[in-house]
This record gives C-alpha cells, sequence and structure tokens, in this order.
C-alpha cells in the first residue's frame, strides 16, 4: 500500500513539474538552455551573444522564414545578433533525408533544434515566427511574432 501511494505521490508530482514547465515565459524571464547543431553539422548555444531568437515551429511558416531570411543574404542574421532556430522534432525522417541537404543550401544559419523539450516554453502563434529579445543575461525583454508572408524581416529587429 506505502508503494502505491509512493508512486502515486511521484506522478502527482511529477505532472505538476510538467505542467509548470509548459507554460510559456515571459518578459523578464531566463531564456531556457538550448543547445542544438546547424544544417551543417556545427553547434549551437543559445547563451552566444544573442540578441534575438527566430522561432519557427510549423512547417508552412518556416519555408516562408527560409525564403525571407535566404533574400536577404549571408550575414544578415549575424548582423542583427539573431538565430534562426527550426523546431524539427516532429519531421518525419523519410522528410529529413530530402530537407536537410536543401537547407545545407540556404545563405542563413538554421539551428536545428530536435528536441520538443528545447522549445517548449518558447510562446508561439499559428503562422507567424517567435521573435525573442534577449539581454546578455539570458534574460528575455521582449517577445514579438513575425509573420514571414506579409512582413518584411527587417521589422523583426528594433
Amino acid at each position: 500500500m506505502k508503494a502505491l501511494i509512493g508512486c502515486l505521490l511521484a506522478a502527482v508530482v511529477g505532472f505538476l513539474a510538467l505542467a509548470a514547465s509548459a507554460a510559456p515565459f515571459a518578459v523578464g524571464d531566463s531564456l531556457p538552455p538550448i543547445t542544438a547543431q546547424d544544417q551543417h553539422g556545427l553547434a549551437f548555444n543559445a547563451t552566444n551573444g544573442f540578441q534575438f531568437l527566430l522561432v519557427a515551429t510549423e512547417m508552412d511558416c518556416a519555408k516562408a522564414a527560409n525564403k525571407a531570411l535566404a533574400g536577404q543574404g549571408a550575414g544578415f542574421l549575424e548582423q542583427h545578433h539573431a538565430a534562426y532556430l527550426l523546431d524539427i522534432h516532429t519531421m518525419p525522417g523519410i522528410a529529413r533525408f530530402f530537407a536537410f541537404p536543401k537547407m545545407r543550401k540556404y545563405p542563413q544559419r538554421i539551428i536545428l533544434v530536435d528536441s520538443a523539450e528545447a522549445l517548449a516554453a518558447f510562446p508561439r502563434q499559428p503562422g507567424r515566427v517567435t521573435v525573442v529579445g534577449v539581454t546578455p543575461a539570458h534574460r528575455v525583454v521582449s517577445i514579438n511574432y513575425w509573420d514571414p508572408d506579409k512582413e518584411p524581416v527587417a521589422g523583426c529587429f528594433p
């Protein structure tokens, strides 16, 4: 009986922790740690002096963002102290087989985040890229949303 109560208590605590971590962060919060690789296999850590993170979590929106960012040319994101993160954790293996070689041709660096937990706390809006402004101390100072089909990418950065 004690073992059953212990298991139930552990399950409730785990559920509450999961529910708390699922809430999106807000201005003033610390940026959650993110480590991933870009489309060329190079390591990325979100603590490397970025002022903005652009986060795409939907395929159609990501395709439009890739096109818009590619139109700005190589170095655009770096000039704006920004990184572009693409959520790929739900991308099937066969899609990766075709998508990854195409991504390597883009001039911008695309950070491929392959973990649902890594981006779970990022707020999102359907059809938009989340643009998070951060301080050098990794605090969130702004949260905006960019529609790459309708808005110029330069408008993401104040």
